[in-house]
């Protein structure tokens, strides 16, 4: 009985991945984004450092008055960009 509690814990602790949640930029990281933001004619939106290794910006408004989703390397150079859902 306690074998198969146990193996059971054990397959529930193993089986549930761990879900990494993406950060709040630093205040260096903010103003570097921002200026990379707006080298392409982008402004706003909500800014974030994705827990796979790239920085997005979520509803940025660009000079086309469209608002779009943009990613950026750690580097800061422009990765994708789409149009916001």
């Amino acid at each position: 009985m306690y074998r198969r509690i146990a193996l059971a814990s054990l397959v529930l602790a193993i089986g549930v991945p761990v879900a990494a949640k993406d950060r709040p930029l630093t205040d260096d990281e903010r103003v570097k984004l921002g200026a990379a933001v707006a080298a392409q004619g982008c402004s706003g939106g909500q800014m974030e450092f994705d827990d796979e290794g790239y920085f997005e910006v979520d509803d940025a408004t660009c000079s086309d008055g469209r608002k779009y989703d943009l990613e950026f390397d750690t580097s800061f150079k422009l990765t994708e960009k789409k149009l916001a859902d």
